[in-house]
């Protein structure tokens, strides 16, 4: 099966990752050489836009997403988001678990912010902002459909939507089925309809008649590879994931 894809416009972006905290950071790490030295793990932003009762809730994976939100979205409302993360708050998850083998209560608050759209609606919370919001995993194909579906969101009317995508490494038992070299990151694109010169992307697909060729160990996440790409000058991406054959591209 074939497809032409969907076509969008990024007309504002916000990345955030520990030592990556400046567009001019970002831009010497999109053009620097390949391979890049990985994104190293510790600290998270400071999420200064949302009431410090709110904030703590969030982990690091949380606040890597909502820091790169505020910055993306500013005081725009009514603004539809898809939220995107292939692991989500497994970190969590972990610790829920470990307590329960040692026979401990649940911290209610660690509970609520363990599922996959808790990010999104402490965002909605905190902004009082009851806009359309969707929380999504696929795989190592998250990001691809995450465009997807906001595409979908922009040709069923809406004027915009924001897609937010965080991710952070697998915590232990789970680090052993890494299948690339995990990197904490998170970014945020104002996606439009139509064709905006110097900001205008494409996603097309065609499925793979056979499974995936098993991926490098040291290859960075597919979201990030991606997320090089837009902040960089090459006209293609190409990307195999979920028996797919993902092409990204730019239009002038």
């Amino acid at each position: 099966m074939r497809t032409d894809g969907v076509r969008f416009s990024i007309v504002k972006h916000a990345a955030w990752a520990p030592g990556l905290e400046t567009p001019q950071q970002w831009q010497a790490w999109a053009h620097a050489d390949l391979p890049v030295a990985p994104i190293a793990a510790g600290g998270e932003p400071g999420v200064r836009m949302m009431a410090p009762l709110l904030r703590r809730r969030a982990g690091q994976l949380g606040k890597m997403a909502l820091e790169v939100a505020y910055a993306c979205l500013g005081e725009q409302r009514d603004i539809s988001l898809v939220f995107c993360s292939r692991h989500g708050e497994v970190a969590r998850a972990v610790e829920l678990l470990s307590a329960l083998v040692q026979g401990e209560p649940l911290s209610p608050t660690a509970f609520g912010m363990a599922v996959h759209n808790a990010s999104a609606g402490l965002f909605s919370i905190a902004r009082a902002d009851t806009a359309q919001q969707v929380a999504m995993a696929a795989g190592a194909a998250s990001l691809e459909a995450a465009v997807i579906e906001a595409c979908a969101l922009l040709a069923d009317g809406a004027a915009q939507v924001l897609l937010v995508v965080a991710d952070c490494p697998l915590p232990a038992p789970f680090e052993a089925f890494e299948d690339c070299l995990e990197q904490p990151h998170a970014f945020a694109w104002l996606l439009q309809a139509g064709d905006i010169p110097g900001a205008a992307f494409g996603l097309s697909w065609r499925a793979r008649g056979s499974a995936d060729a098993p991926p490098q160990a040291d290859a960075m996440p597919g979201s990030l590879a991606v997320q090089r790409f837009m902040l960089g000058s090459g006209g293609t991406l190409e990307h195999a994931a979920n028996r797919q054959h993902w092409r990204w591209s730019r239009h002038a």
